[in-house]
């Protein structure tokens, strides 16, 4: 036992270490190709088993590379800043200003308070608000904003209603009470020995027990209890899941669509901008609609059933509605009116959402087009991002106007005067250092220097070839193999992990067999994103786990159906307006140009 727990505590070092050495005899027998391979499978390997951290992980290439004759220093180093890394920071940095300036909470609460409190209305308020903001914050700070709103609204309502229980038998009771008084009328019983009382004393407490036990009020507050114990977890899965769903709909949303972005401009550099925010947010915005919904009703079915009085509210208002109404509204009045901060904060990220949207529409040309990319693809979604995002740190977070500024006393020698302070910008470097996940770059810039790595040593090349065979297979089986794939695998591994490792071999397999290669590496690329049936698969089940109210098998229970519906949702779309959208039905010219294969 002392040496399984030895081995168990340092199983990081033993993997660290004797992985290497075991896949060591793949590049020394077997030529180039191999050499690109054990770099991939031992990266694959520690990032599965997070035996450094990821961001570590990723910089192994700058290691294996040059030192295996794969590619120079210099270009493997290229890969860890490319336009997608910029997009990627000026994405963040916009949603920092949001998260500093609270205008998340302020959009919530607001939503909320139109929504209303009922259970169905509730969870479909929560859920709508949190896949919104998801798509354009963190993921794991909007789950961590919203479940103490969700906990401290349903709190209020179970408190309410074991108010109006108590209040309702107490009504009951003083009815009923010449009928009590006659049922309950004492009897009397013979007491000959002390033995005796004893036992009668012992029978009496054990009666007023068995009587308590089955009273209307402990019947009620059983009731109530599973009731608001099964919302609780109905509304924390809806949570964690809704921000999950949300990060899909748009290229910033999480980090496998900027890395599917980067790997096509990396594996396919004439595909002429197909995947860029508008043209993601057309496929992927109806996608998470109807998976949203879909979601809702299996939760709704799950943990509320269908009773539409109950759930949805027909009628009027109840006491506990409008006390739980209150708790939101009390929340949403400590955050006080707009500040000039939020306002100019909601305006540059609305600003920067228009312009994305304008730069490249596809139907019609856009303000990029014909401003400054006549001639090549200067102006990008992360020339628009960084551009915005730079004005966080030039407009001031009060106006320039008499009165604002911060007044501060005077040096010394200088009483009586007052030195005007300007107002600070709306962001500061100490902020966005904090705040920045500056690892999700370098694991972006892994994934690019694997492909890149991939393509110059011809791995790619005779991966196509192997998976020839698969041309024989019609393409929407193949989609749904590879998503239920990755949908497997990315419930045990980091989504960026896992579209880091499976999109180069999709596209490398799509171009062997004549496929269009965003047919594979579109749906697989967002089935990356659907880990709902463990905690530890993704960082928003990790918080509502946290929080005590849900079990290991709660998640997989409600999690599994909703990666079948992710998966079968996501391949409607790519076989419907997905296909009319890309045009996957044919094999593109720039990816025929790329790597030379005729369709």
């Amino acid at each position: 036992m002392v040496g399984c727990s030895w081995l168990w505590s340092h199983r990081n070092y033993l993997i660290i270490f004797l992985t290497p050495l075991l896949l060591l005899p793949l590049p020394l027998l077997i030529p180039t190709p191999a050499k690109c391979g054990y770099a991939i499978i031992l990266m694959a390997l520690y990032w599965c088993t997070e035996c450094m951290p990821l961001a570590v992980t990723a910089l192994l290439p700058v290691i294996l590379f040059p030192m295996m004759g794969i590619m120079e220093s210099g270009a493997v180093c290229v890969q860890y800043l490319k336009d997608s890394n910029m997009l990627f920071i000026g994405g963040l940095l916009v949603a920092i200003a949001v998260e500093n300036w609270n205008l998340h909470k302020r959009i919530a609460l607001r939503v909320l308070l139109v929504v209303g409190v009922r259970p169905a209305l509730l969870m479909s308020g929560f859920m709508g608000v949190t896949a919104f903001l998801s798509m354009w914050i963190s993921n794991t700070a909007t789950t961590a904003m919203m479940v103490p709103i969700a906990q401290a609204v349903l709190g209020q309502l179970c408190a309410t209603e074991a108010r109006q229980d108590e209040r309702e038998l107490q009504v009951e009771g003083k009815d009923n009470q010449a009928f009590e008084l006659d049922t309950k009328a004492p009897q009397r019983e013979e007491i000959n020995t002390k033995q005796d009382l004893v036992k009668i004393q012992q029978d009496h407490m054990y009666k007023d027990e068995e009587r308590d036990a089955d009273s209307p009020l402990e019947r009620r507050r059983k009731e109530r209890e599973l009731k608001y114990q099964l919302l609780t977890k109905g509304m924390s899965l809806s949570v964690c899941y809704s921000a999950s769903i949300g990060g899909t709909a748009t290229l910033t949303g999480t980090t496998p669509n900027l890395i599917l972005k980067g790997q096509v401009d990396e594996l396919f550099p004439g595909n002429g901008d197909v995947i860029n925010f508008a043209s993601w947010f057309g496929f992927a915005f109806p996608n998470m609609v109807i998976m949203l919904i879909l979601s809702w009703l299996w939760l709704q079915f799950m943990y509320m059933g269908f009773n539409m009085k109950k759930s949805f509210g027909c009628g009027k208002k109840n006491e506990g509605d409008k006390e739980a109404f209150a708790v939101m509204k009390e929340e949403y009045r400590k955050l006080g009116s707009m500040a000039f901060a939020e306002g100019a904060v909601l305006t540059i990220f609305v600003l920067l959402v228009v312009m994305w949207f304008t730069r490249e529409p596809g139907f019609m040309p856009g303000w990029a087009t014909v401003l400054f990319n006549k001639d090549g693809a200067f102006v990008t979604d992360g020339t628009v991002a960084i551009f915005m995002s730079s004005l966080f740190f030039i407009i001031p977070s009060r106006p320039f106007c008499r009165g604002s500024a911060e007044e501060e006393e005077g040096e010394a020698g200088e009483e009586g005067k007052k030195k005007q302070k300007a107002p600070a910008a709306l962001l500061n470097w100490q902020v966005v250092h904090e705040r920045m996940p500056w690892n999700i770059i370098l694991l972006l810039g892994g994934g690019f220097a694997l492909a890149s790595g991939s393509e110059a040593s011809g791995l790619s090349q005779w991966l196509g070839e192997s998976l020839a065979p698969l041309q024989s297979i019609p393409p929407f089986g193949i989609s749904l193999l590879l998503c239920l794939l990755v949908g497997t695998f990315t419930e045990c591994s980091s989504n960026t992990a896992t579209t880091t490792l499976f999109l180069p071999i999709l596209a490398s397999m799509a171009t062997a067999i004549g496929l269009h290669p965003l047919y594979v590496m579109l749906p697989c690329t967002i089935c990356a994103s659907l880990a709902f049936m463990l905690p530890v698969a993704t960082p928003p089940n990790a918080i509502v786990f946290s929080y005590g109210n849900l079990k290991v098998m709660d998640m997989v229970k409600a999690g599994f159906m909703l990666n079948m519906i992710g998966i079968l949702t996501i391949n409607l779309g790519i076989n419907t307006w997905g296909d009319a959208m890309f045009q996957l039905s044919t094999f593109p010219d720039w990816a025929n140009i790329t790597h030379g294969i005729k369709p």
